[in-house]
């Protein structure tokens, strides 16, 4: 039987160094603090997900994903909506990610900036726009429980952490 590789179906854990195309530091997850996703469930941008299949625990990766390969290009601009649009006594600041509903459907918006009672409002992921620059190893690999497969995500590194539905 051969080593078990980075596929659909697979929880892998991960510990990585995000950075934007100037070298800033976006996000990491250290080997202590490792970062676990199930491959093939959406769970991590499409450019990373192809970098890292067929490989195997141990391997060190290193991608650079287009925005069209990570949180897609920015469209449009943020609009200003009042802070009355809000539930009323419920903290807000720049940065928190809402989920806005027109009644049909759904969609993510992330506070952009605040001026007295006026919040601007942005429909792009922040990252939306940025070359990502991805460095890292694979930690480990594992198949996905049933739970986890059901639910589209893994539950934590050893698949024990449970949640409420």
């Amino acid at each position: 039987m051969g080593a078990i590789k980075v596929e659909s179906g697979k929880v892998v854990v991960l510990s990585y160094v995000l950075k934007d195309e100037g070298g800033e530091i976006i996000d990491e997850a250290t080997a202590a603090d490792p970062f676990p996703y199930l491959h093939g469930a959406e769970n991590i941008v499409p450019g990373l997900e192809a970098a890292l299949t067929g490989k195997l625990v141990g391997d060190k990766f290193e991608a650079v994903v287009s925005p069209r390969e990570g949180f897609g290009e920015r469209i449009g601009e943020p609009q200003i909506v009042p802070r009355s649009a809000f539930p009323e006594g419920m903290p807000i600041e720049v940065g928190m990610q809402f989920i806005a509903s027109d009644g049909e459907s759904e969609m993510p918006v992330w506070i952009v900036g605040q001026e007295g009672d006026e919040l601007l409002v942005d429909n792009n992921h922040p990252l939306a726009g940025v070359t990502l620059h991805f460095a890292g190893t694979i930690l480990a690999i594992r198949d996905a429980l049933q739970e986890e497969l059901s639910h589209g995500h893994p539950h934590g590194v050893d698949g024990l952490n449970t949640h409420d539905h």
